[in-house]
Formats: C-alpha cells, sequence, structure tokens
C-alpha cells in the first residue's frame, strides 16, 4: 500500500495549505482499505460512511448503468462539512485496486469544532464540486435533451426536404413537356380584349382565399360533372383536366365563362394550357410550403436554443418558447399520437429570464409528460397560462397514469427517476427546479390517475 503522511496529502489541491498536524489527525483517525476491481465504495441508499480520500487506483460513479462520473487518485468524495447529504444517491464502483482513506462520519463534530483549516478546506472543496458538478449536470441534460429531439428533428426536417427535391424534379420534367402544348398555343387566334379576359378569369380562379374543402363523394361528382362538360366540347386529356379543375375550385359555371370568350377551335388546347398553369402553380406551392417548413422548423431551433444571444436575462414572451419547442417536438407527438390544446393568455406581458436555460424547462417537462402517455390510447396535453400575481403560471397537464403518491415528494431529486434504464438519469426534473429557482419562481405537482399538472411561476421581472 501506497504510505499516506501529510506531505502526501498536501499535494492534494484542496490541501495543500492545511497544516501538517491537521492532516496527520485525519490520518490516525481514518481507516485504510483497498477494494479490489468491481468492488463498491458506496451505493445507493446506503448511510454515508465518511469523507473518501482516493490514494490510488480510480472509482466510477454511475447510477442505474449510466456512467457520470470517474475518480482517479488524490480525489476526495464522499461526506464533506456540512453537507446535508445522509444517503449515497449513486454508485461508487473501484475500476482496479483502489487503496482509499475513508474519515469516519462519526468523527464529523470533533473535524469541524477542533480543525478549522482542514474544515475550510473541505468546505471549499466541496462548493468546487458543487458548481463543476451542477455545469456538468446541465451539460449531459442538454446533450440529453438534445439527444432526445435530434432524430424528431431530423424526420421533421427530412419530409419537406424530400418535398422540395421530389417537387423540384417534377417540375423540371413537366416544363420540358410545354414545348408541345406551345405550337398549338401559338397557333391560336384571339382577340386582345378576349385573351385578357381568359388570362384574367384563371388567376381570379387561383386566387381565391380559400380552396373548397370536399368529401371523397363530393369531389368525385364534381370531377365527373367537369369531366362530361370537357368531354362534351370535345377536351383532351379531360380527366386529369377535371381532377384540377375540381382542386383548384374550377366550377361549370367557370368553365362557360371562358368559352364564352374562346373560339370553338382552341377549346381543347387553352383548356390543356389553363390546366398546365394549375399543375404549375400546385408544384411551386408545394415547393413554397415544404421550404418555410423548413425555414420555421431552422426559426424555432435557432430560437429555442437561443444561439447568437446573450447570456443574461432578456424581455421574452413565454409563448414563444413553449410554441418553439412543441415545434421542435411535433415528431414525437404525432407518433405518440397525442394531442396538443393550449389555452394561452396572450395578454401576459413579457419575462425577464434565461431564455435558453427557460426552454430547457418547457422540454424537460413536455417531453416527460409525452413519455409517461406512452401506451395511452388517446393522449392530451394541455399547455394553459394564466397571471399569478406578480409572477406568470404556466399549467401543463397530461392524461397519462399519474404519479404513485409515494414519489410525487421524491420527483424534483437528483438522480430519482422511474424510467426504464437508458430513458432517464433522474436529472431532468431536478435540472428544472434548479432553473426556476435560478428565475426566483417555483414549480409544484399535483398528480392522480388520468391527470399530472405541473404548476411553474415565474416572476415578471425575475
Amino acid at each position: 500500500m501506497q504510505e499516506v503522511t501529510a506531505t502526501w496529502l498536501q499535494s492534494i489541491e484542496a490541501l495543500k495549505d492545511v497544516p501538517a498536524d491537521q492532516l496527520q489527525w485525519m490520518i490516525d483517525q481514518s481507516r485504510h482499505y483497498v477494494l479490489q476491481a468491481g468492488d463498491l465504495l458506496f451505493q445507493t441508499g446506503d448511510p454515508i460512511k465518511g469523507t473518501h480520500i482516493l490514494i490510488t487506483g480510480s472509482i466510477r460513479v454511475h447510477q442505474r448503468k449510466e456512467e457520470l462520473a470517474r475518480f482517479g487518485a488524490k480525489s476526495i468524495t464522499g461526506y464533506l462539512p456540512f453537507s446535508r447529504g445522509k444517503v449515497a444517491q449513486v454508485i461508487g464502483e473501484a475500476l482496479e485496486e483502489t487503496q482509499v482513506m475513508t474519515l469516519p462520519i462519526e468523527k464529523a463534530r470533533e473535524l469541524i469544532s477542533t480543525h478549522y483549516e482542514l474544515t475550510q478546506a473541505l468546505v471549499h472543496f466541496m462548493t468546487t464540486r458543487v458548481r463543476e458538478f451542477t455545469s456538468l449536470q446541465l451539460q449531459n441534460e442538454k446533450m440529453l435533451a438534445l439527444g432526445k429531439l435530434s432524430a424528431g428533428l431530423a424526420h421533421e426536417l427530412n419530409n419537406p426536404a424530400s418535398a422540395v427535391v421530389r417537387g423540384a424534379v417534377t417540375l423540371k420534367k413537366h416544363l420540358q413537356l410545354e414545348p408541345e402544348s406551345f405550337k398549338k398555343i401559338i397557333s391560336i387566334r384571339m382577340d386582345e380584349a378576349d385573351v385578357d379576359i381568359v388570362n384574367n378569369k384563371m388567376f381570379e380562379v387561383l386566387r381565391q382565399p380559400e380552396k373548397p374543402k370536399l368529401s371523397l363523394m363530393e369531389r368525385s361528382e364534381k370531377e365527373d360533372e367537369l369531366a362530361d362538360w370537357l368531354d362534351e366540347h370535345a377536351v383532351e386529356n379531360s380527366a386529369e383536366l377535371a381532377e384540377n379543375f375540381v382542386e383548384f375550385g374550377f366550377t361549370t359555371g367557370h368553365l362557360n365563362e371562358f368559352k364564352a370568350h374562346i373560339p370553338s377551335p382552341y377549346i381543347s388546347p387553352i383548356f390543356n394550357w389553363i390546366n398546365a398553369n394549375l399543375v404549375t402553380e400546385k408544384m411551386v406551392t408545394d415547393i413554397e410550403e415544404a421550404s418555410n417548413r423548413i425555414a420555421t422548423l431552422v426559426k424555432s431551433v435557432k430560437t429555442f436554443t437561443h444561439m447568437d444571444q446573450a447570456r443574461d436575462k432578456q424581455l421574452t414572451d413565454i409563448h414563444t418558447g413553449i410554441e418553439n419547442t412543441l415545434a421542435i417536438m411535433q415528431h414525437k407527438l404525432r407518433k405518440g399520437n397525442i394531442s396538443v390544446v393550449l389555452d394561452f393568455n396572450t395578454g401576459l406581458p413579457q419575462i425577464k429570464a434565461l431564455v435558453g436555460e427557460l426552454n430547457q424547462v418547457w422540454t424537460n417537462l413536455i417531453d416527460n409528460a409525452v413519455d409517461a402517455m406512452e401506451g395511452v390510447p388517446e393522449g392530451k396535453l394541455e399547455i394553459r397560462t394564466e397571471p399569478d400575481n406578480a409572477c406568470v403560471k404556466v399549467i401543463i397537464t397530461d392524461n397519462g397514469p399519474g404519479i404513485p403518491p409515494e414519489n410525487t415528494h421524491r420527483i424534483f431529486e437528483p438522480f430519482f427517476t422511474t424510467k426504464e434504464i437508458g430513458k432517464g438519469t433522474g436529472l431532468g426534473l431536478d435540472i428544472v427546479s434548479q432553473i426556476i429557482r435560478q428565475h426566483h419562481g417555483n414549480i409544484k405537482v399535483q398528480s392522480q390517475p388520468g391527470r399530472t399538472q405541473f404548476f411553474v411561476s415565474l416572476p415578471i421581472n425575475g
């Protein structure tokens, strides 16, 4: 075993300024032992036994088989002065032969009352460890949230991107066929006034504010009606024309208005020319809608992550963050067959907040609600906002099976989770709670089978 002396302990950064006599006291009062690979230094639920200093070797800290950290030689872990923890929340497992020195927790009172510099050094180490661990928690949870969102976001982006490519290819093929139609059109002889009327009438129908919403039977009847009219006037491709005309809201009344200004020999080429314009319009509209969908998603992601923005609190509309979170999570919501009901009080004032962190709150709460509704035939997610004195309140409700009463008071504890291994770290709600406290707000939960509600109150001038 490695000989442990006061000089050796002073080689640990946290203990370098502690007087040698106090370190010698610690050595004399400690238990010295060796763990073999696979042995546990501590495990979830066990009482914390004392302050551990690793002399040689290393341990892996994990929870539900998910690694959280690794500690090597000269690391300090376990109980630290004034810590409120009484039981271990994680597992510490030796990765190799590891020499440990443990100051029993029973010596804590004597440590604090008679060894000021040693206590001060350990307290300082504790605050540093808490700060570093909190930062690591936040980073890990952000990466976990990003992982949860990335697959769905990729799917959401892939659909409109594929639609743009598909539409562009189809449009290109369609335009390559136009020279044949052009030959027929260029031979037409019509008065300039009639040409203007036909052209204006076509765009008048195209610009109708709303296209007709028809049932399958109604659509079929209207297509048959238009096809009969087109056949009666010897118009080529009558079936295709009828289908497209119905989609754009053409009626036999429109066709008769066109006919009144078209010489009989030219009815077929002109109606086919109109159809070609409809097809082009439809393709361009599809490409435009898909492109807008991509732009909306990219904007949602940028706003969600709050890229290019300062790291201080800013005035923000709370609804924007919730809507962007829902936009990014659309794939998971659809996959779970979950309907979303929004009841926003749009008269609420903007609040001062760290926008990126706040979006992490909505992500965790909504993601947990969606997971809770897994297997529910008709999942329903309700999000309501309302005033709450000098705060704004957000209420997120799901109709999942609920949280068992014995777990309700534990859900905000770090590392506590009821999810399967690999589905959760137990850090999400702890971080939600930290972020809300950082904003001087509060979060509460009420749950019963079929109705779980999280209430988040955030001060307007937080």
